[in-house]
């Protein structure tokens, strides 16, 4: 198998990989329960192998396009911010679910939202070249959102100061780790064939980081079922209504039929494994619902893209 065929049928081997870890974590709860202590290390690994296959030094080519890179930030930070403040706030008397929720609608996704795009005919090329512009302005932006979305609620507000820790530790620290790694490698035979050697693992470590969450965490999940029920109907809501958000922004910039639907999937598809470790490092009262918030709206994501792959070019021509 090819780099391109593993990560061509990556979400088949995610789907795969979430059956797997639940089976274990219903079937073999105890043995599975100490899985968690995978968590951390292999989202480490699962950020620096996807920062590497981000062109951070390829920034200036990024924003060549300027129409299609406006198209992308407004519907990603200033649109969709606004309607997930708008569909989220059923959820504020439930603020570990809120949290989660948020931390996952908040942040575009920069990895498989690629390969969706290719799919769905879109300009890969160009998502996959705006990729560092998304994860920086996210980067720079989720924290005022939250701030601004979570208010001033106690046992909220309380929750957001071990974000510092884990956003160091397990975003910050690999994506630096990342871009020295890139810049070797041009000038390094060895940087270069380490480089490449990590092109391979970004499909691996993301279905390893979903066996070892889900299967540690599944019976938490649905102990707590009840929960998480009033989630569900906003993750269904964004489904449906971000992707007119990314394509009335693109028609608005007059974008040619491939951007379109490039910006459309960008508005839709969200960066979960990304924030995960933002909500595992929440306090324990809130870090068991906040991450199964996350995990849910990717598996809800998951059905819904297969249905985008097939939508979008057929309605956008």
């Amino acid at each position: 198998m090819t780099r391109e065929q593993l990560e061509t049928h990556q979400i088949p081997l995610y789907f795969a990989a979430v059956l797997v870890a639940a089976a274990f974590g219903l079937l073999a709860p105890d043995a599975a329960h100490p899985l968690q202590a995978l968590i951390t290390p292999a989202i480490a690994v699962l950020m620096y192998a996807m920062f590497l296959q981000i062109p951070f030094l390829d920034l200036r080519q990024g924003l060549g396009n300027r129409r299609f890179i406006s198209a992308l930030l407004v519907a990603n930070f200033i649109l969709v911010p606004l309607l997930v403040w708008a569909i989220t706030r059923g959820l504020v008397a439930h603020p570990a679910i809120l949290i989660g929720a948020l931390l996952v609608l908040l942040t575009p996704c920069i990895d498989y939202v690629v390969v969706f795009t290719h799919i769905g005919k879109g300009d890969s090329r160009q998502t996959l070249a705006a990729t560092p512009v998304l994860l920086l302005v996210q980067l720079l932006l989720l924290p005022v959102y939250l701030g601004l979305m979570l208010g001033d609620g106690g046992e909220v507000a309380i929750a957001i100061t071990p974000f510092v820790e884990a956003f160091a530790l397990l975003i910050v620290l690999p994506l630096l780790l990342a871009v020295l790694t890139s810049a070797s490698a041009r000038r390094s035979r060895v940087a270069a064939t380490w480089n490449d050697a990590w092109a391979w693992l970004p499909v691996p470590a993301m279905a390893l980081v979903l066996m070892v969450v889900i299967g540690s965490q599944i019976a938490a999940v649905l102990h707590d079922l009840a929960r998480l029920l009033p989630v569900i109907p906003v993750y269904i809501g964004f489904m449906l209504l971000a992707p007119l958000i990314g394509f009335a922004t693109a028609r608005l910039m007059r974008l040619p039929v491939a951007e379109v639907r490039s910006v459309t999937f960008s508005a839709a598809t969200r960066n979960s494994l990304v924030v995960l470790p933002l909500a595992l490092a929440l306090p324990e009262d809130l870090r068991g619902l906040a991450a199964a918030a996350v995990i849910t709206q990717t598996l809800v994501e998951l059905v819904g893209e297969l249905i985008y792959v097939r939508v979008v070019p057929a309605l956008v021509r």
